[in-house]
Order: structure tokens, then sequence, then C-alpha cells
């Protein structure tokens, strides 16, 4: 008979270990399959928590991953790409828990009507600041009618606190007026000038009201800083004319921009073509700077909210001329000015006296920047010296803060230290 071939059948024990074998493996699978749900479910609420409880850069911000929805099981996959994808949107400070649209990021010093549509005008791109006492309203009035025929946005800060008397000059309410007793333009700035709300325009003027602007015309001054690629600049000064701090400042016949100055050692700095440094190169005087919006967000930031002087400033500017300061800082030579530097806070406002001195007396530059102009004679101008005593110890608090902010920052890296030692080969 023929034989059958037959297949042996394990043990008991053999059947056992086979059992046990698959129970394992199936426990393990119950385990992961759970524990990546629960582990899902934890990025996400972790994710939340972090976005929430982590300082934030001013600017950017991540956004806030919704919690789950119960009724809808997504794969894992999906949502940690999703997840990924939200992390990434950048976020102002504050707005995570808007939908992205509806966030207004900026805003301008346009004015709008309460009803009816808005009349169809040219964009105002362009931004004038300026401070301004009564005493001075003719002078203003010559300088902001000037601006306001090329669309400029015109806000007057007044320090005087006088506002309705400007009210019979026909642009009045086309400007801006902002009040506060015995405030430097410099506080208004910082407050009121945010880059946020200045985004909008391409430039922004910053300036003082002891300005003769005669020869000064807005849109051809544009027009060259634009063309020669300045970030900082201020318009040259008729030296016969203007009180000279400084010889960077003057007007150079023609000559259409100059970016430095030449001086020989005569117990002092030297200034010439190897200078790298302000007050030979790369700065303007803080009575007219013109700023472009990437520099005027730099500058607002170093302008230090207590110190309202702003004493110490011009020797930093070229910091946020957005590149070479030797190159992108320069004083506008075809566009020109005068500066009758009339002592308004804390003296007597007097501008027929000053335009007087300045005709009577030939003024020579002091080779001084606005932070080293502390032993001018200013007696005589009532609580002027006192003025400038504070602004002198406000300088030195603010070197201070120079020099202790690079010391505490070992991520920041000084550019022009650098472009020295390519200078001297060191």
């Amino acid at each position: 008979m023929k034989s059958w071939n037959i297949v042996s059948v394990p043990d008991a024990k053999s059947r056992s270990c086979i059992c046990s074998l698959f129970l394992t493996l199936a426990l393990i699978c119950a385990v992961y399959f759970t524990g990546s749900a629960l582990m899902a479910k934890d990025f996400r609420a972790f994710s939340g928590f972090t976005m929430n409880s982590t300082k934030q850069n001013g600017q950017c911000g991540k956004c806030k991953v919704p919690p789950p929805r119960e009724e809808k099981q997504e794969s894992h996959v999906t949502e940690n790409v999703q997840n990924n994808k939200c992390q990434k949107k950048c976020r102002p400070l504050g707005s995570e828990a808007l939908p992205e649209g509806i966030i207004s990021k900026t805003s301008n010093l346009e004015m709008r009507p309460l009803w009816g549509d808005v009349e169809k005008s040219p964009h105002s791109v362009n931004l004038l600041g300026i401070a301004v006492g009564i005493k001075q309203k003719e002078m203003v009035n010559k300088i902001v009618k000037k601006f306001l025929e090329h669309d400029f946005v015109v806000m007057l800060f007044h320090y005087d606190g006088v506002v309705d008397e400007w009210n019979d000059l026909e642009w009045s309410n086309r400007a801006i007026h902002v009040s506060a007793m015995n405030q430097t333009k410099w506080w208004f700035a910082k407050r009121f000038l945010h880059p946020d709300i200045v985004s909008e325009y391409d430039y922004i003027f910053l300036w003082d009201e002891d300005l003769g602007v005669e020869n000064f015309h807005p849109e051809k001054y544009i027009s060259i800083v634009r063309e020669e690629g300045l970030e900082i600049s201020q318009p040259g000064l008729d030296a016969s004319k203007s009180e000279v701090h400084h010889h960077i400042t003057v007007r150079r016949g023609r000559s259409k921009v100059h970016r430095r100055f030449y001086r020989l050692n005569r117990g002092g700095r030297t200034c010439d073509n190897n200078s790298t440094e302000p007050p030979c190169v790369g700065w303007v005087e803080m009575m007219a700077p013109v700023f472009s919006k990437a520099a005027w967000r730099c500058a607002w930031y170093m302008v230090q909210n207590d110190l309202i002087h702003a004493w110490g400033l011009d020797m930093k500017l070229g910091y946020c001329a957005q590149g070479d300061r030797t190159k992108k800082v320069g004083v506008v030579d075809a566009e020109y000015i005068t500066h009758l530097a009339v002592p308004s806070l804390g003296g007597n406002s007097d501008v027929e006296t000053v335009i007087k001195e300045l005709d009577n007396n030939s003024l020579q530059g002091k080779n001084l920047s606005d932070s080293d102009t502390l032993a001018a004679p200013v007696e005589k101008f009532d609580n002027r010296s006192l003025v400038r005593r504070q602004s002198y110890i406000e300088m030195k608090v603010f070197r201070e803060r120079w020099r202790k902010a690079i010391k505490q920052d070992q991520c920041w890296v000084d550019p022009f230290q650098s472009q020295e030692k390519r200078k001297t080969g060191t």
C-alpha cells in the first residue's frame, strides 16, 4: 500500500509560543497607532502653547495653530504638513487670533472724510515733520507752502501749545497738528512717526522751523537724492546767511552733492580722502535731516525715548545708511537753505534780532557737530544755557548707552570698524 506524507503537528508547548508571539505583535501595533494619534494631538497643543509663551520678534510671530476638530480625523501626515505651513507664516505680535486677510499692518497720515466718497487726489508719498512755535509763523508759512505745492503730507509739532492761531493760514486744515508744551521735534518724532505709521512715505523731512527756503525746491531735491543714492541727507547751507556749526554742511558752488570735507590737522582731527568716520564723512546736521523710508525705520529705533534733544545721534546715523555711509550719506549743494539758528526752546525766539546778528557778523564755521557745541555763547538767551547743558548731559548718556550696547551684544559686528581695518591694512 502506498504510504502518505504526514505533516507533523507541533506539540502543545509550541502552539502556545506561537500564540504568544501573535498576541505580542498585535499589542505592539495597537500601541503604535494609538501613540501616533496622541502625539499628533499633543504636538498641535504644544505648538499653540509655544507660540503664546515664547517671546517673539517685534515684526514677526508664528501663527497660532487651531485646535483639532474631533468630528474629523485627518491623517497624521496631513496634520503635520498643515502645522509646518502655519508655523512658517509671519504674523505681527498680537495678531495671532485673527485671520491673516483682516490684518492691517501699517497706517498713514492721510485724513479721511466723516461721510461720502473720498475725493480722488494725488497720493502723498513724502512727509514733512516740523517743530513750530507761533513766533516763527511767517517763516514756517513759507516752508510749508513750498512742500504742500508738491503734495507732501505736513505735520506740525507745536512745542508752545498754540494751535488755533494758525487757523487763518489757508493750508492749516490740510496739515496735521500735534501739540505738547516745551517738547523737541525728536520727542514728537519718537511718539508720532513710528515706522509703521510712515511706511507709505518714501522720504521723511524732519526739520527745524528756522530755515530759509528761498533757494530750495522739494521735488528737485528728491530727484537728486534718488539719483545719487542718498539714504540720509540734508540741503547745503548758504554760508553767507547762515550760522554754520560744521564746514561739511556748507554749500559748495558748482557742485550737486558732496559727501566729505577736508581739513588739515590743527591740533584736532584731520579730514582727507582716507577718512571714513564722522564728522569728516557720512554725517549730516540734525536741524534739517532727510531720511529714506528704510533709513528712518532704523533711525527711529536709535532715537532714545527719554533723550529728547538727540545729541550724539548725529555721529551714529551712518549706521542707518543702508550700506556704506561714505556713499549713502551726503549734503545736496544744488538745493540749499539758510539756517538762522533761532533759539526757540528756552530762548527769546526773536527772529529779527537773530537776522540782524547774522547780517552784522561774518560767521565762521566752528567745525563742531551738534553734539559738541556746548561752548557756544548762549547765556544771553534766557534759559537757553540750561537747555544746552541738558543736551550735553543727554549726549554723554547716549554715548555710554552705545558703548554698553556694543559690549552686551555679542552677535553685533561693527561694519565700519571692518572698513577702517581694510583702509589701514590692519
